[in-house]
């Protein structure tokens, strides 16, 4: 194997955790369903006094937010009769750094997609220089990385999902806007910490789900394979055998002067 193509299968490996992760939270960042559902379990409603059709309303804005390419994110909503911005200068102001982040997001999650597909297509498919018994063994240990990684993050959180928390914030924001006060500020109103600890786990538990998906069907190839293998070689080490039985007896040789 030479040298490029080790480094491509390493980026094989590691996009596949990067692609879990990132289409998850890609997900999720993009359903309203689950803005919605959000708003009342955790009573956003209460807690903003606002009616849960404006929160609904800034939740499809946010999302639209996310995916365009406005620079200020300004939601107008209905309170006590008037229209009034839905969040202040601050909340705005780190709207505008989350939405950095999502865009890194989106952009890993594109890369890495669209690295995947043509690795498996222009090397296993296309020009046939590895067999698929190898993808399968890359997949796993792509999830295998997953599974180290994630996994020690993993830990931190339950250890402790409000440190977790902290220490996410910090890493990655350079300010400290991420700091808001949910007696007065809509946005931590909306989306509590125990709601983001509930997305947590469900992201975790959907991505174990999808690797677990790739080990079985990685696993199920990798056996079934074998066996065809195993099959095809007992098979050409019986053919000769075969050939030899069925191959006539030589004729007696017959000499001048043997007699009759």
């Amino acid at each position: 194997m030479t040298v490029l193509s080790r480094l491509g299968a390493a980026l094989f490996v590691v996009a596949i955790p990067l692609l879990l992760v990132t289409s998850n939270v890609r997900f999720f960042a993009g359903e309203v369903r689950f803005y919605e559902r959000g708003f009342r379990e955790f009573n956003a409603g209460e807690a903003t006094g606002l009616p849960l059709e404006e929160l609904d309303r800034a939740a499809r804005e946010i999302i639209n937010y996310f995916e365009n390419d406005t620079g200020t994110l300004r939601i107008l909503v209905a309170h006590e009769g008037q229209e009034e911005s839905l969040f202040n200068s601050r909340e705005t102001q780190h709207m505008k750094d989350v939405k950095q982040v999502m865009r890194i997001v989106y952009r890993i999650n594109e890369i890495t997609l669209a690295y995947v597909l043509a690795y498996i297509v222009g090397v296993y498919i296309w020009a046939g220089e590895r067999p698929l018994r190898s993808l399968a063994r890359l997949s796993l240990l792509g999830v295998a990385l997953g599974v180290v990684v994630i996994g020690a993050i993993g830990a931190f959180v339950v250890a402790g999902f409000d440190q977790a928390w902290t220490t996410f914030h910090e890493l990655l924001f350079r300010n400290d806007l991420w700091q808001l006060n949910p007696d007065t500020d809509r946005l931590i109103q909306m989306f509590p910490e125990p709601f983001w600890e509930e997305t947590t786990y469900i992201i975790g538990i959907m991505t174990f789900a999808e690797a677990t998906a790739i080990v079985v069907l990685s696993t199920a190839y990798l056996l079934l394979s074998r066996q065809s293998t195993n099959a095809v070689g007992r098979k050409n080490e019986r053919e000769p055998e075969r050939i030899e039985q069925l191959r006539p007896a030589p004729e007696p040789v017959s000499h001048p002067g043997s007699e009759d």
